[in-house]
């Protein structure tokens, strides 16, 4: 079965200040959390029902190197991506979204 991701738009709003934030601390810093993130997005769409579920339906999948995690639940043969929260967020706020 082939598997889809779709990101909400507060999901890529956590992205987006995630990266600006990487990229004040080191040029060029935010792209390697982007390629981290990649390869967490690749690993969701090969095994989406390994990881955890942490809230209800939604599961976490913690990408290495940064203390972030996709917030997800599996719809279909959708993933949908709630939101990419710092380990340190709430994590409820996704309730939300």
């Amino acid at each position: 079965m082939e598997r889809f991701i779709l990101t909400s738009s507060a999901a890529f709003e956590d992205i987006k200040k995630a990266k600006e934030w990487y990229e004040e601390q080191r040029l060029g810093l935010s792209d390697d959390f982007e390629l981290c993130l990649e390869g967490g997005y690749d690993t969701l769409l090969e095994h989406p029902e390994a990881f955890q579920v942490k809230y209800k339906t939604v599961r976490v999948y913690y990408i290495s190197r940064f203390p972030y995690g996709i917030h997800y639940t599996i719809e279909g043969d959708s993933i949908y991506i709630i939101g990419v929260f710092h380990s340190r967020e709430n994590p409820l706020k996704w309730e939300k979204r």
